[in-house]
């Protein structure tokens, strides 16, 4: 698996482009979960993690991913195959320490409210690490729900408690938005953000923390070219998912050469002419042509 990942790791970045290669970037990191079903194998069962119930089962294999955000090349730098008992605090670590080769250094983290907790978040500061999370709001009061208050946004100091891992003090932006009608609902909605190192203004910290969601849309375009398999090998699986994500990073790195022009005021990408799906049957009918397609089918002769 290791060495798989190894390969998988060096191909996704062998397009990198240059701006991207020994620079500071604002980068995401999330879990991608595929569901699993079955009992699973001795093969399989180090790698089935355990999440709450999504496409009628609570196991998946988790894929996590490292993102640089970035116009017109949100490239994915890394990926890993996340074993059961591996801790959040290793993922992260596992995923940075793959970028070493690519120089790249983290301007900005942008994490998945599944990172919230203390081993997580007492880490990256212990790093210095500049990042904005979403905190995780539970209950119906106490807690960060108690910091639901006001028609302002505002910050605040927090401590986060854990019975297994203590507590860690946090910067938490508070935001207050108004739902106007969206989805049918009405009144005040609020978000909470853990901060820290961040040089953003209050009022811009949502808008800056959905950059990320181009990671999750990086999922879906994947799920475009994704083999769609039922084996329940996690070297294969992870072969399949990681091709999806290199043959994302190809056509990114082609719009970017090829399908643009350089004018004032920056870079131009005519992605409507080159789209993923044109990309891939342009491969099918270069893989036709080598291997033909089979037409017929001839029976044997009767004895």
């Amino acid at each position: 698996m290791l060495s798989l990942e190894a390969q998988v790791n060096a191909a996704l970045q062998s397009r990198a482009p240059s701006k991207i290669i020994n620079h500071r970037h604002r980068l995401a990191i999330d879990l991608h979960l595929i569901p699993y079903y079955g009992e699973p194998t001795q093969q399989s069962a180090p790698y089935i993690y355990r999440s709450k119930a999504k496409a009628g089962t609570t196991s998946f294999f988790a894929y996590a991913t490292v993102y640089v955000i970035r116009p017109h090349q949100r490239f994915t730098l890394a990926m890993h195959a996340v074993p059961h008992r591996e801790t959040s605090v290793a993922t992260i670590t596992y995923l940075l320490d793959k970028l070493t080769p690519l120089r790249v250094k983290v301007k900005r983290l942008y994490l998945d409210r599944g990172f919230y907790s203390v081993p997580v978040i007492r880490w990256l500061k212990a790093l210095k690490l500049p990042f904005i999370m979403p905190a995780v709001i539970r209950g119906k009061q106490g807690g960060a729900r108690a910091l639901c208050q006001g028609r302002k946004s505002y910050t605040t100091q927090y401590a986060l408690k854990s019975a297994v891992y203590g507590s860690v003090d946090c910067q938490m932006a508070i935001i207050c938005r108004y739902y106007k009608g969206i989805r049918g609902r009405h009144g005040i909605q609020y978000l909470i953000y853990v901060v820290y190192r961040v040089k953003v203004a209050l009022h811009q910290v949502h808008h800056h923390y959905r950059d990320r969601f181009g990671i999750e849309t990086s999922y879906r375009i994947k799920n475009q070219c994704r083999i769609r398999t039922t084996t329940k090998n996690p070297v294969l699986r992870l072969l399949f998912v990681a091709l999806a994500f290199i043959l994302v990073n190809l056509w990114i790195y082609l719009l970017w050469r090829f399908v643009s022009i350089t004018r004032q005021g920056g870079r131009r990408v005519y992605q409507q002419r080159f789209r993923l799906k044109t990309m891939l049957e342009f491969l099918s009918h270069a893989i036709e042509r080598h291997f033909p397609v089979i037409h017929e089918v001839y029976l044997p002769s009767s004895q």
